[in-house]
């Protein structure tokens, strides 16, 4: 658990600044739903490579297969199909007055957004945030995500209004970019990001600052956020509360290590296909990642579940496995707290590489160092991610 243990290294001692919720009479709970902002290309070895240069800082490795892929895609010499394009849902936050639409992250503690001190070239097509209409310069901090091979986004700090659903941060850290890498700006339905991981990792310097909910954390009813997120269409996210007609059954609960700065659990056993009763066991550290897409799995894991696919290999040329286009997918289903979860085949099968293949929703985590348990995962569950407790914990329960 190389990445893990070197994470701890880099959250380490350093406090960090509350910033104020409202000063106006609280609301206790809220929801957030996303929106429709229009097609994005989806394409498997990029959101492998996003996925570690993401975590790079923790010791993760781009794998030389993915790199060399993506970067065929997006010098243009792969063409790009028609199929290849999903919609993309992203959730609405007033910052400093202005709309932007941000990318809600479980797996990182920074709301960094385009802005009018970004460069031009880099934020053509975005909302941008202009701190010179109500924030506050925080002087001397900055704040940098940059990754493992120069990529990223980083820039200065301001202190200004953000409001989520009708509740106010009112000097919420708003981490303005002066510098924002081409695999940001060529999405630019994304304005942004919102971390929900937990404020030991924020990234400005010289002082961390919290995060959106820790800022507000005090005025909700609860201090727990839940996540329902869906394949196809828009989810939404509660803060506060849990919503009863979003899952079905009773919600399993696993305890939570905020040692990392992350929603870090332990998950159990597993099968492929359609018998629940689960054996082996899932290896390492995991988290609970919604600003990740795919499933990340220890190599022996991948690979049960793959021979089990007809037609599906490791493809070099791809940095990952692929299946023909024709192949029935099984389930994977996982056992997490003494409940075992669904992953439906439909969702693993992830996206096309051509007319005849497709890139697999589950990959391999040994260049990751821990797992990490995505999207692909979590639009199968009702997720509350919940500090209510003594110590944090994550529930689970199957959607309605």
């Amino acid at each position: 658990m190389h990445g893990l243990t070197t994470a701890a290294a880099l959250v380490a001692t350093a406090g960090y600044v509350l910033a104020a919720p409202s000063a106006l009479v609280p609301r206790k709970t809220f929801q957030v739903s996303q929106i429709a902002k229009g097609k994005v290309f989806i394409n498997g070895p990029t959101q492998v490579v996003k996925t570690h240069q993401k975590y790079a800082k923790l010791g993760a490795t781009v794998p030389s297969d993915a790199a060399a892929a993506a970067a065929a895609v997006q010098s243009g010499s792969v063409a790009a199909n028609p199929e290849q394009y999903d919609e993309s849902y992203l959730c609405p936050v007033s910052v400093g007055g202005q709309t932007l639409n941000l990318d809600f992250d479980t797996g990182s503690a920074d709301l960094w957004v385009f802005s009018t001190v970004t460069p031009s070239s880099e934020s053509t097509g975005h909302a941008r945030y202009n701190p010179s209409t109500s924030g506050t310069l925080k002087s001397g901090y900055k704040w940098d995500i940059s990754y493992g091979d120069g990529s990223g986004a980083s820039g200065t700090v301001y202190a200004d209004k953000v409001v989520v659903g009708g509740v106010t941060a009112t000097s919420q850290a708003v981490e303005a970019a002066t510098s924002v890498s081409a695999q940001f700006t060529q999405d630019t339905n994304n304005d942004g990001l919102l971390g929900l991981a937990f404020s030991s990792i924020n990234t400005v310097t010289p002082q961390q600052q919290t995060t959106f909910f820790d800022t507000v954390k005090p005025t909700l009813a609860k201090p727990l956020f839940a996540v329902d997120l869906k394949k196809g269409t828009a989810g939404s996210y509660q803060f506060g509360y849990i919503d009863s007609s979003k899952y079905t059954g009773s919600i399993t609960y696993t305890s939570v290590s905020t040692a990392n700065g992350f929603w870090q659990f332990t998950a159990g056993g597993y099968s492929v296909g359609t018998s629940t009763t689960t054996s082996g066991s899932i290896s390492g550290a995991s988290i609970a990642d919604t600003g990740t897409t795919l499933l990340y799995l220890p190599d022996a894991v991948v690979t049960a579940y793959y021979a089990k696919v007809s037609g599906a290999k490791y493809d070099s040329t791809q940095g990952g496995y692929t299946f023909p286009s024709s192949s029935t997918l099984p389930n994977f289903n996982v056992n997490i707290g003494g409940t075992v979860f669904t992953v439906p085949g439909s969702y693993i099968k992830f996206a096309p590489v051509s007319s005849t293949t497709y890139f697999g929703g589950i990959q391999s985590s040994a260049g990751i160092g821990f797992n990490i348990f995505g999207d692909i995962f979590l639009k199968a569950v009702y997720a509350i991610f919940d500090e209510s407790q003594s110590t944090p914990r994550l529930g689970f329960a199957k959607q309605s």
